[in-house]
């Protein structure tokens, strides 16, 4: 980004740290009182980031922190607290509502070329959960004890709510199937919006979608008036007609965490609202989140409420 420099990196190996910035550090308290900073981008695993961002917001810094937001609600809702407390700014980084397809169907819904929103279903589908050693480029996740709903359909929570609005229910069902992790590698979820839309998501890391593209998802939406299909291959369908093609092939995933930081960085020169401001992230997405961990527990829907009056800040 031509408005943007990356001037110092902490990281416990000090040779990644390197790689990535002029400057580099083992410590982030030290990379804090040392560096002249406007902002920090915390890529760190979820228990660790209660203490980064109150480290960051205690010096007055700007933050975007990767999701999960944190490892429990309680540690979420801390988070909150200590940017309000000093003032400053905090965006969740949950770069797939940026995925361009997602953004494209974004503006066919809203246009109201499928009329009224009534359903919608995501299939999340990729193969890299079996075997001795699943999850090869991201082993820790062997040990995690909230795994798929948390790490992978947070995703697609959140970009149900940007196209559909608020969620207010769900029902969930988990299980694990390796018995190589400690956590859940499949679940479904169903969930109701605020407006009535009624929806799925279904995930499971055993099977990769055939036609596999930028996108790790098939989904579909329906209206009164129509329905539209994102494919695998991240292109848009209405019946046999492709309606819409990602023709930027750079990037992650459509360039989507390019997209992300645009925004936090556009948003903070602008002054206007991030897209995933961390209050309304917790509130809206994260405790959604936590409301199908409930349900799956107590194999009943959840009401979004309960969850959110309970330690909300």
């Amino acid at each position: 980004m031509p408005n943007v420099r990356i001037v110092a990196a902490c990281d416990r190996i000090p040779e990644r740290a390197q790689a990535a910035a002029p400057r580099a550090y083992t410590s982030a308290e030290e990379m804090f009182a040392t560096e002249d900073l406007d902002f920090v981008d915390i890529v760190t695993r979820s228990y660790t980031h209660l203490e980064l961002v109150e480290g960051a917001a205690s010096r007055g810094l700007a933050v975007v922190c990767q999701k999960p937001l944190a490892a429990d609600w309680e540690s979420a809702c801390r988070i909150i607290d200590a940017t309000a407390a000093h003032q400053v700014r905090l965006m969740i980084h949950d770069n797939w509502r940026w995925q361009p397809w997602y953004r494209a169907a974004h503006s066919i819904i809203s246009r109201g070329d499928i009329g009224m929103p009534l359903a919608y279903g995501f299939r999340c589908r990729w193969k890299d959960g079996g075997g001795e050693e699943p999850y090869p480029k991201q082993a820790y996740f062997r040990d995690i004890r909230r795994l798929i709903i948390d790490e992978t359909l947070v995703h697609h929570i959140d970009t149900a709510r940007f196209l559909f609005g608020d969620v207010v229910s769900v029902y969930a069902q988990a299980r694990r199937v390796n018995p190589r992790i400690q956590g859940e590698d499949q679940a479904i979820l169903t969930l109701r919006h605020a407006n009535e839309v009624m929806g799925w998501v279904d995930g499971h890391s055993f099977l990769a979608h055939e036609d596999a593209g930028p996108s790790l998802d098939e989904a579909v939406f329906d209206g009164d008036a129509g329905s539209i299909r994102v494919s695998a291959a991240g292109e848009i369908w209405s019946g046999h007609k492709k309606i819409w093609t990602d023709d930027f092939s750079k990037g992650y995933r459509g360039d989507s965490v390019y997209a992300t930081l645009n925004h936090f960085i556009s948003c903070l020169e602008s002054g206007e609202a991030f897209e995933t401001e961390a209050r309304e992230y917790l509130e809206k997405t994260f405790a959604v989140v936590e409301a199908a961990y409930a349900s799956a527990a107590a194999d009943r829907r959840v009401e979004t409420s309960e969850i959110v009056g309970a330690l909300t800040p």
